[in-house]
């Protein structure tokens, strides 16, 4: 037999709602929130400040023309105390009345004109900034071709440098308040929004745009940007950043065209110092010897050290077939075997090997030609 049922304050569990409801706590109502102050519009606080300064410029003016002062001796007098002049007194203020004004006209008038400035410097900064910001629109509606930046940290901050020295055509989108003004004290164009709304994408020009770097430090933001770029701009060239390298597919199968991990990046180039030293000095000595490095961009050519990654198209292969394969775009000046042996100017039979360090001499240009000879082949994901 079952037990008695437990009490739940008289109401069953199969009662209606309707019957239910009257037991209901309602809803607190609230007043309307307010968001603006007020004194949140510079022309308001100016025209407040104004209005409240003149009409007690009037009613002590004509309060002095009332103890028998002339009009002329009564708005100087005001106008040299309510400006904190104090060019003395034009007649003597020898009677309580008079004393009453002139205390009314210091405390009153100097408060109006000190709130009067603080407005009329408020709406003055509001002004430059809007005017700068609309300055800094038009210049973006004028780019084509440029490149969009999608955050302003570390790794935003210096890919703005680089591509500012080489002249290249960029416009900054940065989220936080604060590194967007740091952004344009630095002197680029910066959009503050958030990078993975279209409508912000679209005030960067990036229907326009050549290219698009999504460089935060959230892979979840870096793929919706990716995607939102990708869908507004099919011919977008998109370079995104991933912190881990689960994350390299799923960019690229949102529509980034390379994928940077920054972290295997910097292993690598920490594994290069310690396997190639040798060239690596080469390679410093060049880059501190500017020189050298304009006489090579002159001829349009750059040293770069790149590892036969195991698997890759390049192992196994001799230095004139890779050559070959590259169709000029470089050629092979040094080979840093996996052994510590390190062959200068390699005959074209010296074979490439696994973990073998190779110095190229060749153009801007071959990004993909070396991932396609030295990276390991693996499924690239299928581009959106």
């Amino acid at each position: 037999m079952a037990g008695p049922l437990p009490d739940n304050g008289g109401v069953t569990a199969n009662e209606p709602p309707s019957k239910r409801s009257g037991r209901l706590r309602p809803i607190r109502r609230v007043p309307r929130p307010r968001l603006t102050g007020v004194l949140d519009s510079p022309v308001r606080n100016l025209s407040v400040g104004l209005a409240y300064t003149l009409t007690v410029m009037l009613t002590a003016t004509s309060a002095y023309m009332g103890q028998g002062w002339s009009f002329r001796d009564a708005a100087y007098m005001v106008v040299t105390t309510v400006f904190t002049v104090g060019y003395g007194e034009v007649r003597p203020i020898d009677t309580p009345v008079l004393d009453l004004i002139t205390i009314s006209l210091v405390v009153l008038g100097c408060t109006g004109v000190i709130f009067m400035t603080g407005a009329l410097i408020q709406f003055i900064t509001l002004n430059q900034q809007a005017m700068g910001i609309r300055r800094m629109n038009r210049q973006i509606d004028t780019l084509h071709g440029h490149v969009v930046v999608c955050g302003f940290g570390r790794l935003g901050a210096e890919l703005a440098r680089a591509l500012s020295a080489s002249s290249a055509g960029f416009v900054i989108l940065e989220a936080d308040a604060g590194r967007a003004t740091e952004a344009r004290l630095a002197g680029f164009l910066c959009v503050h929004g958030d990078a993975s709304s279209e409508q912000v994408l679209r005030s960067a020009g990036v229907e326009r745009a050549h290219a698009l770097t999504a460089v935060l430090s959230n892979d979840a933001l870096n793929v919706f940007i990716t995607l939102s770029a990708r869908a507004l701009n099919p011919e977008l060239m998109i370079v995104a950043r991933g912190e881990l390298s689960s994350t390299e597919g799923k960019l690229l199968q949102a529509g980034a065209d390379k994928v940077v991990l920054p972290a295997h990046i910097g292993a690598e180039r920490i594994a290069e110092l310690l396997l190639y030293q040798e060239s690596v000095r080469i390679l410093e000595s060049l880059e501190r010897s500017h020189g050298i490095r304009r006489v090579l961009r002159t001829f349009g050519l750059e040293l770069e050290i790149v590892t036969a990654a195991p698997q890759s198209q390049a192992v196994r292969m001799t230095v004139a077939a890779v050559e070959r394969q590259a169709k000029g775009a470089f050629f092979i000046v040094q080979i840093n075997r996996r052994n510590g042996d390190v062959q200068n100017a390699p005959p074209g039979d010296a074979v490439i090997g696994e973990g073998d360090g190779i110095v190229l001499m060749g153009r801007p240009n071959r990004a993909e030609l070396l991932t396609t000879l030295f990276d390991p082949r693996q499924k690239v994901g299928v581009r959106g």
